[in-house]
């Protein structure tokens, strides 16, 4: 009984502090957010142990990087993380901030908007990846997107409820990773309804695809979900500018899904194309993640 109330007490209490911290940030402007929340990250960071992994995610996308180039990287990984987490407390200045989303490519969804075409857009944990879903939304595209639920369930609800509040769409929906999402996400695409999906993340039941000539568990699903309703796939690349401005690049939809092409070589084309996404800016990807084991 008594560690049942401890571990309770323990939640609440970690659930005030986000939240108090959540107030608080909500009286800043974005920018102060930002750097705010980039240089406590960039101080901390490096001395817990997330450190190995990012050091370790380093190595394995650039084998002959110098020493000084992966502290540089490592420390400018940590402010983005650090930015991201404390912009999420206060999405909606992201979102409704005129300017501060830029749009590239939207000549290659015009059917997409114009047609109500229900597609598979893809990114990776990226930048502030939380702007994607509710971006995607803006542009009148109904979406539903997949979200990994915090452990903390009062922490869950709040960070849940600042993603819904920047949605406008009744059909765009965010789903908890899990059996009920994959039934969710079908639902969806019966019910005209395009999906979002961070496709970088470990998926222990997935197939080994190679990312940066390693063996990575990766999520198919979605390749099947395509194939079988016939569903575009576009990639959405999620860049951080210098003036801390973001950048949605809409890339041309992968080439017609061949029935007979084997999911693996999908993903292995997908794979090839984040990439270049992450070597263009490796500190913009969320290194502190364990993507290879």
């Amino acid at each position: 009984m008594k560690n049942k109330f401890s571990y309770k007490f323990r939640l609440k209490f970690e659930y005030y502090i986000i939240y108090f911290l959540y107030l608080f940030l909500s009286i800043l402007s974005l920018n102060i957010v930002s750097k705010l929340g980039g240089l406590i990250f960039k101080f901390i960071g490096p001395m817990t142990k997330f450190q190995l992994i990012v050091r370790k995610n380093i190595i394995q996308i650039f084998p002959d990087i110098k020493k000084f180039k992966i502290k540089k990287i490592s420390l400018e990984s940590w402010e983005n993380t650090g930015k991201t987490f404390f912009e999420l407390l206060t999405l909606s200045k992201i979102i409704n901030t005129k300017h501060k989303i830029n749009i590239e490519g939207i000549e290659n969804i015009k059917n997409v908007i114009k047609e109500n075409e229900k597609v598979i857009f893809i990114g990776i944990h990226q930048s502030n990846w939380e702007i994607l879903l509710p971006s995607i939304d803006k542009l009148g595209i109904p979406v539903a997107g997949i979200y990994r639920h915090i452990n903390n369930p009062y922490i869950d609800k709040l960070i849940l409820n600042i993603r819904k509040k920047n949605i406008t769409s009744k059909q765009s929906f965010y789903t908890p990773k899990g059996r009920k999402s994959a039934r969710d996400i079908i639902e969806s695409v019966k019910n005209q309804t395009s999906i979002v999906l961070l496709i970088d993340q470990k998926d222990s039941a997935g197939e080994t695809v190679t990312l940066f000539n390693f063996p990575a568990k990766t999520q198919t699903g979605f390749i099947k979900i395509a194939k079988k309703y016939n569903l575009k796939i576009f990639p959405v690349e999620n860049m951080r500018n210098n003036d801390n401005t973001f950048t949605l690049r809409f890339h041309k939809p992968l080439n017609k899904l061949k029935q007979n092409q084997s999911d693996k070589n999908t993903m292995l084309e997908i794979h090839n194309i984040i990439e270049q996404w992450i070597k263009s800016k490796p500190s913009d990807w969320f290194l502190q993640h364990n993507r290879f084991s």
